[in-house]
C-alpha cells in the first residue's frame, strides 16, 4: 500500500455540522496526529448544538480526542437539518474560519454524504481551503451512503479502542441511537482496515490533490 505524507503538519482545521460529527468520523486520525505531534494546533468548528448540553459534550470529548494540542473550538447555533436555509451564516463561519489558519489539513464532511448538512458543511471547505488537502470523513448512518474511499489512516489497535471509548464516554445525549455502539463503530474501522493491510483504519474521500514527487 503505497503511503504518502502530508509535509510538515503544524495545523489541522476539523470541521463538523454536528456535535459528534469530527470525532464518529476522524477521531482516531486526531488522536493519532496529536499524539505523534504534541502542541499541533488544532481548529475545529461545529455549525449546530452551541450553548447547550450538546456544546459541553463537544467541548470535554475533542479535548479529549486532541491531547497535548493547542485546541481552538467554535460552536455555533444553526438549527440542526436546516443547513440550507442558514446557507449565508454557515459560509460567514467557515470562511472566517479560513481567515484565521493556514492548515496543512482539514479534516471534515463527504460530498457525498446523504445529510444535507454534511454535503452543504463539505461544499463550502472546498470552496474556502482551495489550496489545501481536504479529507472527507465517513459517518455510519441509516441512509446507507458509505462509498468507496480513496484514502486511509490506519489506527493502532489501541487507538481504535480508545476512540470507541471515547464516543461512549463522552457524549451520552447519543447513546438511545440504535447505531451508536461499539460494533458500528469499531466494525467499520475493522472494515477499512482490512482495506488498506491494517488492523484498523479511518477512510476519507479526495474531492482533488496535488501530487509532488520531486523529492
Amino acid at each position: 500500500m503505497i503511503r504518502l505524507g502530508a509535509g510538515r503538519l503544524d495545523a489541522v482545521v476539523a470541521v463538523g455540522a454536528h456535535c459528534d460529527d469530527i470525532a464518529i468520523g476522524a477521531g482516531g486520525t486526531l488522536l493519532t496526529t496529536c499524539l505523534a505531534r504534541p502542541g499541533l494546533r488544532v481548529d475545529a468548528l461545529v455549525l449546530s448544538g452551541g450553548g447547550g448540553e450538546r456544546e459541553q459534550e463537544e467541548r470535554a470529548a475533542l479535548a479529549a480526542f486532541c491531547p497535548g494540542a493547542d485546541l481552538r473550538l467554535t460552536v455555533l447555533k444553526l438549527p440542526d437539518g436546516r443547513l440550507p436555509a442558514h446557507w449565508d451564516e454557515a459560509k460567514a463561519a467557515v470562511e472566517e474560519l479560513r481567515a484565521r489558519t493556514e492548515p496543512a489539513l482539514v479534516l471534515g464532511p463527504r460530498t457525498e454524504d446523504a445529510h444535507q448538512d454534511h454535503r452543504g458543511l463539505a461544499t463550502l471547505l472546498t470552496t474556502a481551503f482551495r489550496d489545501h488537502l481536504v479529507l472527507g470523513y465517513e459517518i455510519v448512518k441509516w441512509d446507507a451512503d458509505l462509498g468507496r474511499p480513496v484514502a486511509y489512516q490506519p489506527l493502532a489497535p489501541e487507538v481504535a479502542e480508545r476512540k470507541v471509548r471515547l464516543l461512549q464516554e463522552h457524549y451520552p445525549s447519543q447513546r438511545h441511537r440504535p447505531w451508536y455502539d461499539r460494533e458500528a463503530f469499531l466494525g467499520l474501522a475493522r472494515i477499512r482496515g482490512i482495506e488498506c493491510h491494517a488492523r484498523y483504519a479511518e477512510a476519507f474521500a479526495v474531492t482533488k490533490l496535488t501530487l509532488d514527487l520531486e523529492g
